[in-house]
């Protein structure tokens, strides 16, 4: 039912590619099939391509694995993701945006300067909004992205809010190519969490962990609760095989380390908890990356 995989594998085979569909599940087989098929272009969500990576690590079947690239959406993920996924699984990763309300995938895609993702103009109007007023903002601004649909017979929408923040790129491409870019979303509107006043969204926390390089791995959760009528924070953050092997001090020197990052870029104080390794829950779609547990009554 999810669009995504409809329309990557339909646009696959509109330019002759030959496409395994695989859904989701079942990693190690999928795996196999790769191996077997001499894959060599991967579709997925980010979060299962670093799961994948993980998993391709642990069988030792690198090696054997015909990838060139990756095609990744469906949800927010960053440039050191992006570094990740690519060390991980030998590739070139490239983004593409598309919402099911609007047409599925390739509503933008990057090209190979990989500068923003082009937004195909001729079936498509991309506007940024404020999100609060709804007011239009000026190009380069950062707001909610809108779009209204041109070629869309069945259920055309006019200025859908997607709910995705990131801004447009109106020079032209590299490429040659001239439609508008956009950048990549920095999360949604209705994703931000408003915590003691602050707006936090978890690509930013993502973005830290995914710097500090091999004490932890890019798997994470935020917990967010209200005790005495406070907001409080806590990231769970998964740490490596390395330094869970390692001593006490050390272990609380990387929470540490992590609490100051996040202070300096939420501008607020978080608790930090390293748990040990493969204990957060991997996801084989969209990971589940917040529980907000506040009841406001």
């Amino acid at each position: 039912m999810f669009t995504g995989g409809l329309g990557a594998h339909g646009g696959a085979q509109k330019i002759g590619a030959t496409v395994i569909p695989a859904s989701s599940g079942n990693t190690q087989r999928q795996i196999q099939t790769m191996i077997d098929m001499k894959s060599t272009i991967l579709c997925c969500t980010p979060s299962y391509a670093m799961f994948l990576g993980e998993t391709i690590e642990e069988m030792g079947v690198k090696d054997q694995l015909s990838l060139k690239a990756g095609i990744f959406g469906a949800e927010p993920w960053t440039e050191d993701m992006r570094k990740a996924i690519e060390e991980k699984l030998n590739i070139k990763a490239h983004d593409v945006y598309g919402l099911s309300e609007i047409m599925g995938p390739g509503v933008s895609y990057e090209c190979e300067c990989q500068q923003g993702m082009h937004i195909n103009e001729d079936m498509f109007i991309a506007e940024i909004i404020d999100p609060d007023t709804g007011e239009v903002l000026p190009e380069g601004s950062k707001g909610e992205l809108v779009f209204t649909t041109l070629t869309k017979e069945g259920f055309p929408v006019i200025r859908y809010r997607t709910r995705d923040i990131c801004s447009l790129i109106y020079e032209p491409c590299k490429c040659g190519r001239t439609f508008i870019r956009m950048n990549k979303p920095t999360g949604r509107s209705d994703d931000m969490l408003i915590i003691r006043g602050v707006n936090v969204f978890p690509s930013q926390i993502e973005e830290v962990l995914l710097k500090l390089g091999s004490d932890v791995t890019p798997n994470y959760q935020i917990v967010v609760d209200r005790v005495n009528n406070s907001d409080t924070l806590e990231v769970q953050v998964e740490m490596s095989e390395a330094l869970f092997s390692d001593d006490v001090k050390s272990i609380d020197k990387v929470a540490k380390n992590i609490h100051e990052q996040l202070k300096s870029i939420l501008g607020l104080s978080a608790k930090v908890t390293l748990v040990s390794p493969k204990t957060i829950a991997r996801s084989e779609g969209k990971a589940k990356r917040v529980i907000d547990n506040r009841k406001l009554v």
